[in-house]
């Protein structure tokens, strides 16, 4: 088990990949910190993490209000003595995001906030827990449009995302000397309820299913698996990385739709 006896404090996880990547992290041997905003969906994580005999506990708030995401830190930590890996997952994809000048100034400020702001947030009250660790991880989720632009913009998303991505670079270099990781993963679109809703939207998956090497969505336990590999001490020598995961999306240029995808 790659993650025996590591403390993995994970945010958003009521969502589809934080609760994939926290279960995959307890079935690796961790104890789990399930952090969300929503108090039913981190507690429904919670149920599953105890049904699967795993050590775990949940702690809830807003990481954007540094107060909150303080204590939330400190909660955590308390559960099992300490926090060895970060997943910062947390996040949101508002309505209405799309170019500069149709983007409302409300939805940019609240996707920088959930996107980018909760991270800094939490490096800034979880850093001082890893570090006490000595050989601590923080691996971010940056997505595919950190590396790529899209002419079927969310143009704040992007931007919070590319500043994730950069964020990550800096720690890496930043702490390495001290016994700290800190890589991203940039994942395409994938099979969660909020990537669904959005490309439930009329058009929005026909635009899209051309440019994707697999002609699929990624699924939620396919993140889990990578993040659980860079949490572990397999990966101690990636640092400051990000890598696509993605089906091929970023390494296309031109795709044969007329082929059926296989199914696998």
């Amino acid at each position: 088990m790659r993650l025996k006896d590591k403390r993995v404090f994970i945010t958003g996880a009521g969502g589809a990949i934080g609760r994939a990547t926290a279960l995959k992290c307890a079935a690796e041997g961790a104890a789990v910190i399930a952090a969300d905003i929503d108090a039913a969906a981190v507690e429904a994580t919670l149920a599953a993490l105890r049904q699967a005999g795993a050590p775990a506990a949940a702690v809830t708030g807003d990481l954007s209000v540094s107060a909150a995401c303080a204590g939330m830190f400190d909660e955590g930590a308390a559960a099992f003595g300490g926090i060895d890996a970060l997943f910062n997952n947390a996040g949101v994809c508002l309505p209405g995001d799309d170019g500069p000048v149709e983007t409302p100034e409300e939805v940019w400020h609240r996707t920088l906030a959930a996107n980018l702001t909760s991270v800094f947030l939490a490096c800034k009250h979880g850093l001082p827990h890893l570090l006490r660790a000595r050989r601590g991880v923080i691996v971010n989720n940056a997505s595919i449009v950190a590396l790529v632009g899209s002419a079927y913009p969310q143009i704040a998303y992007t931007a919070a995302k590319g500043g994730v991505l950069a964020m990550t670079r800096e720690l890496a270099v930043m702490y390495a000397r001290r016994g700290l990781r800190s890589v991203a993963i940039c994942p395409g679109p994938v099979a969660t309820p909020l990537v669904q809703s959005f490309l439930a939207e009329p058009g929005a998956w026909e635009k899209r299913r051309p440019y994707l090497p697999m002609g699929r969505l990624g699924q939620p336990e396919e993140i889990a698996n990578l993040v659980a590999f860079l949490a572990s001490d397999e990966a101690s020598y990636i640092n400051g990385s990000a890598y696509p995961i993605d089906g091929g999306l970023t390494a296309a240029y031109v795709i044969d739709d007329a082929q059926t995808p296989v199914e696998f």
